[in-house]
């Protein structure tokens, strides 16, 4: 069954582009990261998703259920972490967890409680006190204490300590593993290798690419480092070029035949070819051209 299934899903703010046509299926039980860059449309999409806010064309369904005219029974199975949590000044960190609990009329106190310990937070303390890391564990402990059949987490990391981050996400493994759906919004690339098994990229609103990170992660680009002296201009395929010293290191996606003929030209000291990290092959997602 399909945890999310949206087509064409469209929403403009007047005249300005939130998100266009945008399709995407993820199934129960996925661990699903989407990724783009600041302005790609990402939390509009999650906020359209969960009813938030309407679209202008377009339908989606969560577990089968339509955004717009099931929003409440959506709401009901969903846990919900936006990129910044806001509560009510005054209160306690036990109160607004346990009116997020009372809001869905479920007791959620022993898995609040458990939440609370893994991730180091104090519930007796004020939310006025809290720092933004301390806020955004209140905001974990609300998305998660219902254990909902699916999860969407917008950019959660942000703000949590290293070994909070590690706990975090062995706790999302262990929903995970239970049949709970994750859809992780994260611009911290390393947590889509890690985490995910399937990836969706969003660019100036539209779905540029939907596949298993193993499948994104494959390129033809190298990453060439040299040292000495060499003509470069004009070669297709150069990009990310940088000065290292005594010599540059770029990623090439052309002919190597063309590289290694213009490299003879030259006076080259050292060289080396070698695949590129996983962050430079995500990151021409983010750019125009490709590579």
């Amino acid at each position: 069954m399909e945890a999310i299934a949206a087509k064409g899903l469209t929403k403009y703010y007047g005249k300005t582009r939130g998100i266009e046509g945008l399709d995407l299926s993820v199934e129960e039980g996925e661990f699903f990261g989407f990724i783009g860059p600041n302005g790609a449309g990402k939390s509009t999409t999650i906020r359209t998703l969960l009813g938030l806010i309407t679209p202008n064309r377009g339908n989606a369904k969560i577990f089968g259920k339509d955004i717009r005219t099931q929003k409440t029974a959506i709401l009901r199975e969903t846990g919900y972490l936006p990129s910044e949590a806001l509560f009510h000044p005054g209160m306690k960190v036990k109160e607004v967890l346990r009116l997020s609990a009372d809001l869905r009329n479920k007791d959620c106190s022993a898995a609040a409680e458990m939440l609370c310990e893994r991730l180091k937070l104090d519930p007796s303390r004020k939310i006025d006190e809290l720092s933004f890391g301390n806020r955004k564990k209140v905001g974990i402990v609300c998305a998660l204490q219902s254990e909902p059949r699916l999860l969407i987490l917008d950019e959660p990391t942000g703000g949590l300590d290293p070994l909070i981050q590690h706990e975090f996400f062995e706790i999302l493994r262990e929903r995970n593993r239970k049949g709970a759906t994750v859809f992780l919004s994260s611009h911290v690339l390393s947590e889509i290798r890690r985490y995910c098994g399937r990836a969706a990229v969003l660019r100036d609103g539209s779905l540029i690419a939907c596949d298993s990170v193993e499948a994104l992660s494959r390129t033809n680009a190298r990453r060439i480092s040299l040292r000495g002296e060499a003509v470069l201009e004009g070669l297709e395929g150069i990009r990310d070029l940088k000065q290292t010293g005594d010599g540059v290191s770029f990623l090439y996606g052309g002919d190597l035949g063309a590289l290694l003929g213009r490299l003879a030209e030259g006076k080259i000291s050292d060289l080396s070819v070698t695949e590129p990290e996983l962050e430079e092959i995500f990151l021409h997602y983010y750019r125009k051209e490709e590579v």
